[in-house]
């Protein structure tokens, strides 16, 4: 007697754009309302920004599966004891899709922007390689969404672009600026004030402008130097190139 082995499932990791569901692509908008299983991030006791954006969109028979970061700024991500929690993370949730996807089934993991841009679904894409199928929907970033907002092209002709994270060494940053043609700063959150006094000592404060929440309902544009306050996580710096054009 043979037993024959069921087909896997597909884990789909679909990018949702910047935060509009009216941007997102025509693929990721199927396999979201078609989906049986919806995997999603999100930070514990939180909704997450990715199961936000598609509110409204599963079916109501889908089963979500909330990934829940064990940590994000509870712990400096150069601390050892930070890639050892996420690492652990990373592989329980892959155990779990596998599970899914083994028995037949596909998983539609959301992901905000663009799931290969410095998202959460790479450490899972990594691991999963080998072990069953794995589909990938880009999607528009959270960047195009910033600079579009500001009315203005990004790069002209041969303008180098740089993206930085908010994240880095000052002096890294104030380098970085200064070098080169255009801008976007990302994760700037609590690295507010490094990056103000980065962009001033390479002489670029007055070029820079902050959009929040670009392509949200709430979305707020201004000229860097008007910022006084915090400013929230889904915050992105651009500074225009002035480059070659006929």
């Amino acid at each position: 007697m043979t037993h024959e082995r069921s087909i896997p499932g597909t884990i789909h990791g679909v990018g949702l754009g910047p935060g509009s569901q009216d941007l997102m692509s025509v693929r990721a908008d199927r396999l979201i309302r078609g989906a049986s299983h919806v995997a999603y991030f999100r930070k514990k006791g939180r909704t997450g920004h990715a199961r936000r954006i598609v509110d409204g969109m599963l079916a109501s028979d889908a089963i979500e599966l909330p990934m829940e970061y064990p940590v994000t700024t509870e712990i400096p991500f150069d601390d050892p004891r930070y890639n050892a929690l996420l690492a652990a993370f990373y592989e329980r949730s892959v155990a779990q899709l596998c599970e899914i996807a083994e028995a037949g089934r596909d998983v539609v993991v959301l992901c905000e922007g663009d799931p290969f841009f410095y998202g959460s679904f790479m450490h899972l894409y990594t691991r999963l390689q080998g072990r069953v199928p794995v589909a990938v929907v880009p999607g528009i970033t959270g960047m195009s969404a910033a600079w579009t907002a500001t009315g203005q092209p990004v790069t002209w002709g041969d303008d180098i672009l740089t993206v930085l994270m908010g994240t880095l060494p000052e002096a890294t940053l104030s380098e970085r600026i200064a070098e080169t043609d255009a801008l976007v700063v990302m994760k700037i959150g609590r690295h507010l004030d490094k990056l103000r006094r980065a962009l001033a000592s390479s002489g670029r404060e007055d070029e820079a402008w902050l959009i929040e929440y670009a392509a949200m309902p709430q979305q707020r544009i201004r000229p860097f130097r008007e910022v006084d306050e915090s400013v929230p996580y889904f915050s992105i710096v651009v500074i225009h190139g002035n480059g070659r054009r006929p």
